[in-house]
Order: structure tokens, then C-alpha cells, then sequence
């Protein structure tokens, strides 16, 4: 009897993995929905348009970008982690929602590694730290010095709580020991022209909207936040090589599927996405952010995912912040 039962199970332990691999061949079978968590016009959203247009191309069907805005990414990622999950519905997801929500709020309606499947990685982009021209520094090092001097007296401006230049920032101050005031405003450019005017003393912003303003003089740059100096600005030491061991925060996005989404046409889709982050126009667009083109596997990304819960919900404590 145990022969005849393993001699059954072979045959169709193969069709099975057989209709599995037809499966992934013939998808997509109709448009995918590719869900961008923002409204229409910033990063990420343009960033979605360039990858669908390219997966497109790749897998012959339409790949269209569905905005669906609100909740600082909650109602988008929601609506991804309760499509069908046969991988005509994905998203284009960043560190914010994925990662520092669920540091943030107690309750949420999805869990990103339980009800999301990692799909890849696509790259990162780090900020750079610039400071008013008045400010009596030129380096990381004499910044800290001035703050510890000046317990409780510099400001740094940015787009708003919980965002990229508000934890930038509340990171500084936490490794460096000194204590600074955060001050939110109500987007990206108030918040350069707040440094701009001399309103506040630093900030942390996106390299190719400040960099001009530091080629003009008007604001001094002295390090970028990632762990490896980036090719759009090579003479800028990291905040780590800076003296401010570390220290590394940088902005990510990554495409992520339904979690019940078959494993084949996970695989599928990140080895496509793979082969288009490697394309030279890729490269170039992500290193004229300031940031890198990545690409991986789903496991690497899932292993990504779980340390980037890990270090947001640690510094979500170090900067007590809490949802609004």
C-alpha cells in the first residue's frame, strides 16, 4: 500500500507543479492594477508611472497605476492587502507607510508582513543635511559642538511629523547626545525656504531640490544621510564618515503583492523587475535623486521589510512621537 501511495503521489504532486508553471507563463492573463498609495504629481507616483510603463513592455499586457490616496498610505496598502491575490493587483509601497506606521498607530487595518508579500526591492534614496550659511559651521562635527553649546536653541525645519526630515533629524540628535527643536511645516517647500531664510537653522531634504541652493551659496551641505557616499554628490561625506557613527536614514521603495499571491508569479514579477532596475535609464534616474537603483529577490526584500519594522519602531520611541 505505501508503494501505490507514493507511486499516486509522484504524478500528481507534478501536474500540480506543472499547472503551477502554466500558471505563471500565462500571467498576466488581464491589466494589473498598480496601486500607488499617494495622489498623483510626487515621488512615488511618478516613480509608479515609470515602472508600469516598463512592465508593459515586459510582459506584453497593461500594468496601469490606480492612485489611491489617503491616510499617510493606509487606504492604498489596505486595498492592495485585501485584493485577490492572484498578482493583478500590486503596489508600490515606501518606508513611511510600510514600515513607520505600524510604529506609529496601534491599530491598523493590514500588518504589512503578514497580509503583503514582498516582491522587490527597487532602491534607495538618502537626504542631505544642509544648514543656513549663517550658522558658524562647516562640518557634522561643528554642528554637534554648536548644539551641545547650545542646548535646546537650533531648529530644524521639515515637511512635516514622522516624515523623512523630522526622523533625519530626531536621529541626529539622538546619536549625537545634544538636544534640537523640530520645527514641522506644512510640506517640502515651506520647509526649504524656512532654511532658506534663515528661519531655521538646518534641515534634512531631497538632494536635487537642495543642491541647487548650495551650488548658489545659499545653503551650506555637509553630509548625506546614507551609509556610502552617493555618485550625485561624491565631495559630501556621509553623517557616519562625518563623525557621527552610526548614522544612516535613507527613503525606500519596494513592490509588494496581496500575501497569498502564488509564489511563481512573485518570483516572476521580481525577476522582471530585476532585469528593468538594471536598465542604464533606471540607474541614472535613481542616481540623479541622489539614490540607488537595488533590485532583489523577495527574500532578500522580506528580510529588508522585517529590520526596517525593527529601526522604525525604535526610533518612533527614541523621537516619542505618536499618531495624529
Amino acid at each position: 500500500m505505501e508503494v501505490y501511495v507514493k507511486y499516486i503521489v509522484g504524478p500528481i504532486a507534478a501536474g500540480l507543479l506543472v499547472a503551477g508553471v502554466a500558471f505563471a507563463q500565462s500571467y498576466p492573463s488581464r491589466v494589473v492594477r498598480f496601486v500607488s498609495p499617494y495622489a498623483p504629481g510626487g515621488g512615488t507616483d511618478i516613480l509608479a508611472r515609470t515602472l508600469a510603463q516598463k512592465l508593459t513592455e515586459s510582459f506584453g499586457q497593461s500594468f496601469v497605476v490606480e492612485n489611491r490616496a489617503g491616510g499617510g498610505g493606509i487606504v492604498g496598502i489596505d486595498s492592495v492587502a485585501k485584493a485577490p491575490p492572484d498578482g493583478h493587483t500590486i503596489l508600490l509601497g515606501s518606508k513611511g507607510p510600510l514600515t513607520m506606521n505600524p510604529a506609529l498607530h496601534s491599530k491598523l487595518p493590514y500588518d504589512t508582513l503578514r497580509d503583503l508579500a514582498a516582491v522587490s526591492l527597487i532602491g534607495n534614496v538618502p537626504a542631505v543635511l544642509v544648514v543656513h550659511p549663517s550658522l558658524p559651521v562647516k562640518s557634522v562635527k561643528e554642528l554637534v559642538a554648536l548644539a551641545k553649546a547650545r542646548p535646546g536653541e537650533l531648529t530644524f525645519s521639515s515637511s512635516g511629523t514622522s516624515g523623512t526630515g523630522h526622523l533625519s533629524g530626531e536621529l541626529f540628535a539622538s546619536l549625537a547626545g545634544v538636544k534640537l527643536v523640530h520645527v514641522p511645516y506644512r510640506g517640502t517647500g515651506p520647509a526649504t525656504i524656512a532654511v532658506l531664510s534663515g528661519e531655521v537653522t538646518f534641515g534634512f531634504g531631497n538632494l536635487v531640490s537642495l543642491m541647487p541652493h548650495v551650488q548658489s551659496r545659499q545653503l551650506r551641505a555637509l553630509a548625506v544621510t546614507s551609509a556610502k557616499r552617493i555618485a550625485a554628490a561624491k565631495d559630501l561625506p556621509t553623517v557616519a564618515e562625518a563623525g557621527l557613527k552610526g548614522y544612516e536614514y535613507v527613503t525606500w521603495y519596494g513592490v509588494l503583492a496581496p500575501a497569498a499571491t502564488p509564489r511563481d508569479i512573485v518570483a516572476r514579477l521580481s525577476a522582471e523587475l530585476a532585469k528593468i532596475v538594471r536598465q542604464p535609464d533606471m540607474r541614472e534616474r535613481m542616481s540623479g535623486e541622489g539614490g540607488e537603483a537595488v533590485g532583489s529577490t523577495p527574500e532578500e526584500f522580506a528580510e529588508y521589510l522585517k529590520a526596517e519594522m525593527a529601526s522604525s519602531a525604535k526610533l518612533v520611541k527614541i523621537a516619542n512621537l505618536r499618531a495624529e
